[in-house]
């Protein structure tokens, strides 16, 4: 499946800004099972400079800086993504390795463990205490194979919470979601990732895009009309597998993924500094159209 990504992003500010700084991170990666084409940033007013680096995760980011005065701010980017399956149409494979045995082998080899650790220990979303492990402790039985713990803690999260926008911001901590039992799914990906590295294992944040538009006779997925994130499980033998909580399915071709961290503080679609005063208001725009 081939799409057409069209990512807009516009600031209005009450009053002039006269210096700023930002960087972007919205250029979807290229993997063995997505390939991304023809990727262009286009922003208003326009930099002198736009310079493109990878960070530490391997994510594209594109920073730029504007000093001159303006109270519109629009950072346009657009993407051809074709997604790849195997001839089975799927891209992932489930599992039989324990939970247990899969904990035990994370304890015991060093290296993979140091290569892992990162996305084990608290992050800065991404932090948990007994509350958080009694809400999961039903799904991670020790005999259960851990992807299907995984699969367990994901529909758990999406049978008991709300999708609800606007109800929580990027700032709302775990503990709040979970006694709401409500939010987006930042929030419900922020959750999981705490549920698994309670448990020992390592958990990663995936921020992506969903198909905006579903095929004929397929239900909308909540998150489609924004960036969207999920999560990703590294199981030994098998390596980084992809859930996503909000929907309750293993990301497929619908999913594309612009990059990875810890936790959303790693891969806010932009982040920046102003010199400036008084409000602002930003609006969003997203299609995912199949090609």
């Amino acid at each position: 499946m081939k799409y057409k990504l069209v990512h807009k992003t516009e600031y209005k500010y009450a009053e002039a800004v006269n210096n700023y700084h930002s960087l972007v991170c919205l250029a979807p990666r290229s993997l063995p099972d997505q390939l991304c084409q023809n990727f262009t940033i286009n922003i208003s007013p326009e930099p002198s400079h736009i310079i493109a680096r990878k960070d530490f995760y391997g994510n594209t980011t594109h920073y730029f800086s504007l000093h001159s005065p303006h109270k519109t701010l629009t950072v346009l980017t657009t993407a051809m993504v074709e997604r790849i399956t195997d001839a089975t149409g799927s891209l992932f494979l489930p599992s039989e390795e324990s939970s247990e045995t899969a904990r035990q082998r994370l304890l015991g080899d060093r290296a993979l463990k140091i290569s892992l650790l990162e996305y084990m220990l608290p992050s800065p979303m991404v932090k948990w205490d007994q509350e958080v492990r009694n809400f999961a402790k039903d799904c991670f039985q020790e005999g259960v194979p851990l992807y299907e713990c995984v699969k367990a803690l994901c529909r758990k999260i999406y049978s008991e919470f709300d999708f609800v926008p606007d109800f929580t911001t990027v700032h709302t901590p775990i503990k709040d979601v979970l006694a709401a039992k409500k939010g987006v799914c930042q929030d419900f990906s922020h959750l999981a990732i705490a549920c698994i590295r309670s448990y020992g294992f390592a958990a990663r944040y995936v921020s992506g895009y969903l198909e905006t538009l579903p095929p004929p006779g397929r239900p909308k997925l909540q998150g489609s009309d924004a960036s969207h994130a999920w999560i990703s499980v590294y199981i030994p033998d098998y390596g980084w597998c992809d859930f996503d909580p909000t929907n309750n399915i293993v990301p497929g071709e619908r999913h594309i993924v612009t990059a990875w961290g810890r936790d959303y503080s790693d891969v806010p679609p932009l982040k920046g500094i102003i010199f400036s005063y008084g409000k602002h208001m930003l609006n969003v725009e997203v299609d995912v159209i199949p090609v």
